[in-house]
């Protein structure tokens, strides 16, 4: 093959694939709808997706059809339904999504989604639990609550031994708990071995998506974690434990290698003037826009704490150990839920590395009006990383679902007065290191 036969076929295949393995994904949520199969609803945090895929369910994810219908900018239809039955405009905009498309009978953009026979979350979000309260009354179906010990120390500082064993004890009698639940639900009787070639499959996509992480550490870097990322972190969710997923994310890694090795830039012809991190979700309503109004100054987005507590813990240096699949799958719920919660709550250390390792300039915090929990803290985080560090920092509100609260030109005009300050920046040490 080539290098033009090669570049042609790589670059763009993980967008390519990605797309073709989305529609195939929600294609089968409606076959599943229309057959009347049963469907497990689950979160990113703490999805469980090995386990219940042992179990032949369905599985769907809320956050993911919310989000769908903003990037798809029929999310007003859907938040207007949820407010006019009552629900404040205060409430998560994902779960008024997921609510509207409930009393929708599953009618989504990408699909028909089945209903719920059963919920399966962890407390990482305290949304979670409430949400799951709407399929109980709506549906009558069990709804499974995984309540997961959360950091008791300084986050990133490791329990002793001895009391990490016993939270994953804890962990673990939930888990086989919920394993009986499953078998009397589904009538499938639980398969080990099922088990350990589920979770070999994830730690072949975690192993997978660490490198993806790491690859943007070099300069420049070759996509952007913001835009590209969070279209990637839909398939390591949905696709997770899966032999499909597996393989898109070892063929990503060979294309992002590629790219590295040639200096291909997310942004085509225009130079990566300015590497940033970006703390928080995106803006949905206007995705693209809202990735064009820094990439138009040759800002890339080198890393985002979306794909750190949004990954189900695969970004930690974690594998599951298949011989002991139970054991380990309840350790790496426990270690992935509370890493995911410290990188919501507690990021500014992980942010000081992620300045470091990525040569970063700039961080952007995008608090959104519709979810607290992830917006929690942002303000302190801010000023803790700026003492830290010398770079510059943008905080820039609006929201993940709700385009009535998204004003693009007041958004534009921050965002201009933010690259200008760092073009100054850029000046200023390229004299400093002047004779």
């Amino acid at each position: 093959m080539n290098q033009a036969t090669a570049t042609e076929e790589l670059i763009g295949r993980g967008a390519r694939d990605g797309k073709r393995l989305f529609k195939e994904w929600f294609k089968e949520l409606t076959e599943a709808a229309a057959t009347g199969q049963k469907a497990a609803y689950v979160f990113v945090m703490g999805s469980l997706c090995e386990l219940l895929r042992v179990f032949d369910l369905n599985i769907v994810f809320p956050e993911i059809n919310s989000l769908q219908t903003a990037v798809r900018k029929v999310s007003d239809e859907y938040l207007s339904l949820a407010e006019d039955h009552g629900f404040s405009p205060d409430v998560c905009g994902y779960v008024k999504a997921d609510y509207a498309l409930q009393v929708r009978r599953g009618d989504h953009p990408m699909g028909q989604i089945p209903p719920p026979s059963v919920a399966v979350y962890t407390n990482a979000c305290n949304t979670y639990i409430k949400w799951a309260e709407i399929w109980e009354r709506m549906y009558d179906i069990p709804i499974v609550t995984l309540d997961v010990p959360g950091s008791r120390s300084a986050p990133g500082v490791a329990l002793p031994g001895a009391d990490l064993e016993q939270d994953r004890k804890y962990v673990e009698h939930q888990l086989r708990e919920l394993i009986e639940l499953l078998e009397k639900l589904t009538g499938v009787p639980f398969d080990i071995d099922r088990l350990r070639d589920v979770l070999r499959l994830t730690n072949d996509m975690g192993r997978s998506w660490r490198r993806l992480l790491e690859i943007n550490q070099e300069s420049p870097a070759v996509y952007d974690a913001m835009l590209e990322g969070t279209i990637y972190l839909g398939v390591v969710n949905g696709l997770r434990g899966t032999a499909e997923g597996a393989e898109y994310f070892a063929d990503l890694v060979e294309e992002m290698e590629y790219k590295l090795e040639r200096g291909i830039t997310p942004h085509g012809e225009v130079p990566e003037e300015h590497r940033l991190i970006f703390v928080g979700v995106p803006c949905y309503p206007i995705f693209r826009r809202f990735y064009q109004l820094f990439s138009e100054w040759g800002g890339t987005f080198v890393g985002s704490t979306y794909l750190w507590f949004a990954s189900g813990g695969l970004n930690s240096d974690f594998e599951y150990d298949l011989d002991r699949p139970v054991e380990s799958l309840a350790e790496g719920l426990l270690l992935g839920v509370r890493s995911a919660v410290d990188s919501m709550l507690f990021q500014d250390r992980a942010l000081i590395e992620a300045i470091d390792s990525h040569r970063a300039d700039g961080v952007v915090y995008h608090p959104i009006k519709s979810c607290r929990t992830v917006s929690t803290g942002l303000a302190d985080s801010r000023r803790v990383v700026l003492e830290s560090r010398d770079v510059l920092a943008l905080f820039i509100e609006s929201d993940m679902m709700d385009k009535r609260v998204v004003s693009e030109a007041q958004m534009k005009n921050r965002v201009d007065a933010f690259f200008e300050g760092l073009n100054s920046r850029k000046l200023r040490l390229a004299g400093a290191s002047t004779p």
